[in-house]
């Protein structure tokens, strides 16, 4: 069994360290959620797609009736400093790409909710006016190389959303109450 951690430091340093376990935990969550509350609203023609990497710039592809969105995830600390997240400017060639950017609590809770995206049918606004993205190690050289791909966007460009039904009206056209 693992360690436990405690106090508020550890607990940062486990988030820092675990990045990619918490967004996968994240993501499950917030799909979770989101089904179960398109059910709710007497939604069932859902479907969840996978990407296996992002290569393409997203990781989920969500499919709600004749909806097809595109979903890149970005998932920080609701108290925590990240101010702009890089998004991958392939996103912009996939049908309704869109980002998707959670704040939780340090247990995991989603909290905040931020869209950056178009309409259903609508392709991810320009964000080749955005700068490049570095990568977050230097060289030996010190130099932290440009990512091409990546575009970098700072939290403003996010349309910070009241919760999960205003989520679902962005990504779905679907109203919180039909």
């Amino acid at each position: 069994m693992g360690t436990k951690v405690t106090g508020v430091a550890d607990a940062r340093a486990r988030h820092a360290a675990h990045s990619v376990l918490r967004e996968r935990i994240v993501e499950h969550v917030f799909v979770g959620e989101t089904m179960r509350r398109l059910w709710q609203l007497g939604v069932v023609n859902v479907e969840i797609l996978r990407a296996e990497f992002d290569a393409s710039g997203y990781d989920l592809v969500m499919c709600c009736d004749s909806v097809m969105r595109h979903v890149q995830f970005k998932v920080s600390l609701v108290d925590g400093t990240r101010a702009q997240v890089a998004i991958n400017q392939q996103l912009a060639r996939a049908p309704s790409g869109c980002v998707v950017w959670l704040g939780v609590t340090e247990d995991l809770e989603i909290k905040e909710y931020r869209w950056f995206g178009a309409e259903p049918g609508r392709p991810l606004p320009a964000i080749t006016d955005h700068a490049i993205a570095r990568h977050t190690r230097a060289n030996a050289q010190g130099i932290k190389a440009a990512r091409a791909n990546q575009r970098v966007l700072p939290k403003g460009a996010f349309e910070r959303l009241v919760g999960l039904d205003e989520m679902l009206q962005r990504l779905f056209k679907i109203p919180s109450t039909l």
